[in-house]
């Protein structure tokens, strides 16, 4: 069974305050929401999954899971020794020489993922034209040796140029797979086949320091589900697409990213049944806020970034984070300035209103202040909310910044939204991209309360608030399609690939696409630049060079503002997208009949489509709250979106 043709998809996203839930079948969409736990799923997702799906025997499970971006934050994976070309060893503290921090000279790069007494010089070389010098039998037993001795629960290989001959690579991993049983040993040529040598060294590093976390995680949580009745396990990557879990085993760095790329999914897909194209979109959960942007109805990807600092060369969702959750905590700096954020409640104390111990002040607690919340409509997880709790934890900054309370819980808001904004600056204005043309899409528990004033302060005019935004991450899993990606290095000038030679070039990536996912879609991209360029920007590959090179000045004249048209355009890799799309889907919201516009509050869910509320109004859901400002206007969609627009 695929998850395209399973009778009901389950899509779990796990944050950091709450685990969402979403069940889509023929009966439509059922969503649940429960407090996360640190370091695993909640204790009774198992049995709440079972009342979804009911005995459906047809069930697809799609995960994004945090353990391999919480393992690089919190520097929690396994012991790696890294195996490289001698004089080398020190790529990994030499960095590209850049500095954290332009202008602040005491701040350094967080350390590397490998210890530098567990680094080891190779004595073999090769060049760009071949052998320098030969990897003898004598030399990989001593490495073998020296491996062994340190006992670590992962290998990193990594030669130079192996990216072009994995001959060498192969020879001494093939020797210490034999010598080491099942510790992972990760060659470099299998994780990243591109120049480039500190971020092919850092992503091979990276890989096999979150392999065997990543291994044992979902090890367990297949077992787990398959306890539960439910065979078929899919990992959403950070790409937007979902693997098998056995494939995500061996990719464990291509889920960096995993969760926030669901929400971008699940965006995509709200846009595509409300006919918008173009969207902004901005998850804001308990932690963090998410931006990101889909162009054409496709959400824009980057082929690296950095997670954690460590720099990971693997394509991925644009995702822009800021430390801006309903969680974030207020707090006032040394000069009595107020600001919000990075550090978060979490789930556990959590906002002071939740009534759990938490004593600060956070942004949740803001808006059940200011009255945006409703003390008697309960968040998820039937969690309820006290007022007095809430304005007492606003009190201990207000005191000590001149302001009311009132006051104070405004400048919370305001500083939270300035945060996302910026955000959504970095994903749009510069790359190019105009948000006043596009569409606004915010969702996570909080941020549909915000939608007007971000829109407001990027001069944007529309947005559309989905039927269930607290749980789109989860709706984006459940839905995403399956999707692998392969990457090889040409170094060719477009002006010497004809038809002919470019269909050769692809040949083995295509061929080893449809292996891993038959009857696949294959889609060929480019890896272009001018001559002379430090990076590249990504292309269609179809056609010829020709066609390329078109393709590339168009692209880099929208993100750059300018093209050489009559210059040379060199193609430095080339990638193929296997992707197979889930069935179609209904997105409609819940049947469940709402009450009507009551003291200037109406439900999220359950209006009759068509419906026209003018702000300022609140629209309760059962997985979120949204706000209306006065000047906009909020019209129910036949998905049961709400699309909200400026007067």
């Amino acid at each position: 069974m695929s998850s395209s043709n399973a009778g009901v998809r389950l899509g779990i996203d796990v944050g950091g305050t709450f685990t969402d839930v979403v069940a889509i079948s023929g009966d439509g969409i059922a969503v649940d929401k429960m407090r996360s736990v640190r370091g695993g799923l909640p204790r009774p997702l198992w049995k709440r999954l079972a009342s979804l799906t009911g005995d459906r025997a047809d069930v697809a499970l799609i995960h994004g899971t945090t353990v391999a971006t919480n393992a690089l934050l919190e520097r929690t994976g396994g012991r790696v020794v890294l195996v490289t070309t001698a004089g080398f060893e020190d790529l990994l503290w030499l960095r590209r020489q850049d500095r954290a921090a332009l202008y602040d000279l005491s701040r350094d790069h967080p350390p590397p993922v490998v210890a530098r007494d567990d680094v080891v010089g190779v004595r073999e070389r090769r060049g760009p034209e071949g052998v320098v010098e030969l990897l003898t039998e004598s030399e990989s037993a001593r490495v073998v040796q020296w491996v062994n001795a340190r006992r670590p629960d992962a290998v990193a290989v990594c030669f130079l140029f192996a990216f072009r001959d994995p001959t060498h690579e192969q020879q001494l991993g093939g020797a210490l797979r034999t010598a080491i049983g099942d510790t992972p040993v990760v060659c470099s040529h299998e994780v990243l086949p591109v120049f480039r040598e500190y971020e092919r060294v850092s992503t091979t590093a990276a890989e096999a320091f979150l392999r065997p976390v990543v291994s044992a995680y979902l090890d367990r949580m297949g077992r787990d589900a398959r306890a539960n009745g439910i065979d078929y396990l899919r990992i959403m990557a950070s790409n937007g697409g979902t693997l098998r879990a056995e494939q995500a085993t061996q990719r464990a760095a291509a889920l960096a990213l995993s969760g926030p790329a669901g929400g971008v999914e699940g965006a995509r897909l709200m846009g595509a049944g409300s006919g918008h194209q173009d969207l902004l979109t901005l998850d804001m959960g308990g932690t963090s806020a998410d931006a990101s942007v889909i162009v054409n109805g496709s959400p824009l990807t980057e082929p690296g970034g950095v997670v954690g600092g460590v720099p990971l060369a693997l394509p991925h969702v644009l995702i822009e984070t800021v430390g801006a959750g309903g969680g974030s905590i207020a707090w006032l700096d040394r000069g009595g300035a107020l600001r919000v954020g990075p550090r978060s409640a979490g789930a556990v104390p959590g906002p002071a209103c939740y009534g759990l111990g938490g004593e600060e002040p956070t942004v949740t607690d803001a808006a059940l202040v200011l009255g945006w919340l409703d003390a008697a409509h309960p968040l998820a997880d039937d969690l309820p909310l006290d007022v007095a709790r809430a304005k007492r934890a606003i009190e201990t900054v207000a005191t000590g910044s001149g302001l009311t309370v009132a006051r104070c819980a405004e400048g919370i808001i305001e500083i939270a939204n300035a945060a996302m904004v910026r955000a959504l600056r970095r994903v749009s204005v510069e790359r190019g991209i105009d948000p006043r043309r596009m569409t606004l899409v915010p969702f996570g528990g909080a941020g549909p309360l915000f939608t007007c004033k971000m829109a407001e302060a990027l001069g944007m005019r529309r947005a559309l608030i989905p039927p269930h935004p607290g749980v789109l991450s989860a709706l984006g899993l459940a839905v995403a399609p399956e999707k692998i990606e392969f990457v090889s290095s040409l170094h060719r000038s477009s002006d010497e690939l004809d038809r002919h030679a470019l269909n050769d070039a692809f040949q083995d990536l295509e061929e080893t696409a449809r292996r891993e996912l038959p009857y696949a879609r294959i889609q060929r991209l480019a890896d272009c630049r001018y001559p002379g360029q430090g990076y590249e920007l990504m292309v269609g590959g179809t056609g010829d060079g020709q066609a390329i090179a078109t393709a590339f000045h168009e692209v880099h004249r929208e993100r750059f503002g300018h093209a050489d048209l009559g210059g040379q355009v060199d193609v430095v890799n080339i990638r193929v997208v296997a992707e197979r799309a889930s069935s179609g889907v209904s997105v409609r919201a819940s049947e469940r009949k709402g009450a009507g516009l009551v003291s200037g509050r109406a439900p999220l869910q359950g209006l009759p489509v068509a419906t026209c509320l003018r702000g300022p109004v609140m629209l309760d859901g059962v997985d979120a709250t949204a706000r209306i400002e006065e000047g906009w206007t909020a019209t129910v969609q036949e998905t049961g979106a709400i699309l909200v627009e400026r007067t």
